[in-house]
């Protein structure tokens, strides 16, 4: 039995956010100490199979922490140290806010599922950029997701975006706009076309790079044609499917389905993988897969349909901290099985 299961029921038996917050800060107390460096030797996978290259950058592995989960920037190099090969931060909005009123993440054990109505939670622009300054982060590349502060009107949305970026601009590996967060009152309109080219033309004129786009994966085929159009437009280096959902799928099981906020996790794996797809068959830019990944088959489902690399989040929740070094360890097997010589060589392999 994995020491996960047996601390699963006492974080279970505390409420969403207060199990993420107390593991926050386990993790944050660990980080830089000599437990760092045994967890480093225990969970990272060294094999150059899993070596691959997306929008610029090296991966040591595919497997990569989504946005979310360190809101602030304070754990990307713990996190690295459990395996995984990438960290996105934030979502990072110009002005610190405190983010929806709680309870506002919700369990579905039953589902395999998170619901979540954060609000973009977190310490500001001004705070993080000034921690990742003068952080000591990972050799793995760190991205910064950037969101619009809630108070900010759609119409000043770009001015927003841009002063978050040039904040955070020196200590990021890649930036992601996040236009797709169910949980930012109006955030989704940002996702059309004028919208888009005004807030990514700006932080291209302000020199991001490489700069990627996050959609939504209640995006409708047109809707998502026209993103891509923008992408090519503004040649943009990639682009992350998917969000979460505010659908939900007929078969939830558990009361908490009937919560507002995005829906992320098993449920909406299918759906995430499938839009993967879709994108990678319109446009020649890196995707990055995210959306219900638990294991290795499910990493390599989005490699397949073509994910230069992946994301998860609440995967994290349900498999524990081993889960990065199951899924390298399982996709080497996989890569074997079907005779590729590296993750490279899969992306896309089912298109």
């Amino acid at each position: 039995m994995r020491a996960y299961d047996l601390c699963k029921p006492l974080l279970f038996a505390l409420p969403a956010e207060t199990a993420h917050r107390a593991t926050h800060r386990l993790l944050h107390a660990a980080q830089g100490t000599s437990v760092e460096d045994r967890l480093r030797g225990r969970y990272v996978v060294d094999d150059d199979r899993l070596r691959t290259e997306a929008f610029g950058l090296d991966f040591d592995n595919p497997v990569g922490v989504a946005a979310g989960f360190d809101k602030n920037a304070e754990l990307p190099s713990i996190l690295t140290a459990l395996g995984f090969g990438h960290v996105e931060v934030g979502g990072v909005t110009a002005e610190r806010q405190p983010g929806n009123a709680r309870p506002r993440l919700f369990r579905l054990p039953e589902d395999g599922a998170l619901i979540n109505r954060m609000g973009f939670n977190n310490e500001g622009a001004d705070r993080i950029g000034a921690r990742l300054a003068t952080a000591d982060l990972p050799d793995a590349p760190v991205g910064i997701n950037i969101g619009k502060s809630k108070s900010t009107p759609l119409a000043d949305a770009a001015d927003d975006y841009r002063y978050t970026y040039d904040r955070v601009a020196d200590a990021g590996d890649y930036f992601v706009v996040n236009v797709s967060s169910p949980n930012t009152p109006g955030l989704r309109e940002l996702q059309h076309r004028e919208s888009l080219e005004r807030i990514l033309g700006g932080l291209v004129d302000a020199g991001a790079a490489p700069l990627l786009v996050k959609l939504s994966p209640d995006l409708a085929g047109p809707a998502i044609d026209e993103a891509l159009a923008v992408v090519d437009d503004l040649d943009l280096d990639g682009v992350v499917a998917t969000n979460t959902t505010v659908d939900r799928p007929d078969g939830l099981q558990n009361p908490n389905r009937a919560e507002r906020g995005g829906l992320s996790g098993k449920p909406i794996e299918e759906r995430a993988t499938g839009m993967v797809g879709f994108i990678a068959e319109r446009t020649d830019v890196p995707v990055v897969g995210v959306g219900g990944i638990t294991d290795a088959e499910g990493a390599y489902r989005k490699i397949r349909a073509g994910a230069s690399v992946v994301q998860l989040y609440t995967g994290l929740v349900y498999e524990g901290p081993s889960l990065a070094h199951d899924i390298n360890r399982g996709l080497c097997d996989l890569l074997e099985r079907d005779g590729f010589d590296s993750v490279e060589a899969a992306v896309g392999a089912d298109l």
